[in-house]
């Protein structure tokens, strides 16, 4: 009975530290240090209306738009309720039928030359809101017809959002799919 009493005062005193005070202090932080992240790095289109977030990639399959990172989600694709990846392996008959459907879609598009891994692979989260650099070059063309513009101009555009490595040496650079495609749908041709 001796120990069941400072046990259960601890119980509380850690529930109110650790479950309330801590997580209370650190959202705060992260909203006075860091809001626009806190806030789920929230993207508008040009009337304001929140539409994604940089975070969280979304689907795009008209010819006009860039075209995202295949997602392996479960339920459908992009489900940001069930992120992850399918778990085949590069030998994997499924798998490679898989990819081998894909880079037939980017090929019926007009896609020619190398075609990026990311274009035909899904990420592990099956949630990447980026593509590479090279990823984005192969569908220069696609979109610059389907817009009316020319490919310089939706070369410029993606290049403006190029994001390089994390902190200068962590990850690739990489580019932000639904960032382009909103500067997209604000041009004229």
């Amino acid at each position: 009975m001796k120990e069941i009493k400072p046990a259960i005062l601890m119980l509380i005193l850690f529930t109110v530290i650790c479950g309330g005070i801590y997580p209370a202090v650190v959202t705060g932080l992260a909203q006075v240090c860091f809001p626009r992240q806190a806030a789920g790095s929230l993207l508008a289109d040009q009337t304001g209306k929140v539409v994604g977030s940089a975070l969280i990639g979304q689907p795009f399959s008209e010819p006009k738009y860039l075209w995202p990172r295949p997602s392996a989600t479960a339920d459908f694709a992009y489900n940001p309720l069930a992120s992850g990846g399918s778990n085949a392996g590069p030998t994997n008959p499924a798998y490679l039928k898989t990819v081998g459907e894909r880079m037939q879609g980017l090929r019926a598009e007009g896609v020619s030359g190398p075609v990026a891994a990311d274009l035909v692979q899904a990420s592990a989260s099956g949630l990447d809101p980026h593509i590479s650099p090279q990823a984005a070059s192969v569908q220069v063309h696609r979109v610059a017809i389907a817009r009316g513009l020319s490919e310089e101009r939706v070369a410029r555009v993606i290049a403006a959002h190029l994001e390089d490595r994390q902190f200068g040496f962590i990850g690739a650079p990489r580019i932000n799919v639904l960032a382009v495609n909103l500067e997209l749908d604000t041009m004229t041709p």
